[in-house]
């Protein structure tokens, strides 16, 4: 399933930025899960004081999963979560700045590189939360796609991306509204 927006209010403690970590968490905690089982494990996050990517990355993926339960395969998405949160927090400081300055291959090369981040996560972390013109291809877009004769059956990730990316505008914010209405009808 795709990565949904961010919750309601921001992600307490220090280290959170704009609402960036909680999109980044519940899109490594969405993977093979519902929506509604991550907002359950992101409130137990708030409550522990770990819903930041600062906080995730200075403590063990032992002390997160008891609070990602909700989210299914939690010692899984512990540590993919603590090296998701080392890679923006290396040292429990975060680095969106410096991220900013990375070209966009660059930074999705390296997004890749980071254990349980494929190219899904990576997208879509890469458009709602860094605000980089990447289109999201996931299970939803392909159906309807194949669906509608878009797609065959065994086109790939990059294919398909191509495809949306050439025929419309390089634009963040139509990229989001297009994957949401897709989300949306799958």
């Amino acid at each position: 399933p795709p990565a949904a927006p961010p919750l309601g209010g921001p992600c307490p403690g220090p280290g959170h930025d704009d609402g960036r970590d909680e999109i980044i968490i519940g899109t490594v905690l969405v993977q093979n899960t519902t929506w509604l089982n991550v907002v359950k494990s992101i409130d137990t996050l708030k409550s522990a004081e770990l819903c930041s990517l600062s906080h995730l990355a200075s403590t063990t993926p032992g002390r997160i999963a008891p609070h990602i339960r909700s989210s299914g395969c939690f010692n899984v998405k512990a540590g993919r979560l603590h090296a998701v949160a080392r890679f923006f927090a290396p040292g429990g400081k975060q680095r969106f700045h410096q991220l900013e300055k990375w070209a966009l291959p660059r930074l999705r090369r390296e997004m890749l590189a980071v254990h349980g981040v494929g190219n899904e996560t990576a997208d879509s972390i890469l458009l709602y939360a860094l605000g980089r013109p990447v289109f999201v291809i996931d299970a939803y877009t392909l159906r309807v796609g194949s669906r509608h004769g878009i797609f065959r059956a065994d086109t790939t990730y990059a294919k398909a991306q191509e495809l949306f990316t050439t025929c419309s505008p390089l634009d963040v914010e139509y990229y989001r509204e297009y994957h949401a209405l897709l989300v949306w009808i799958g």
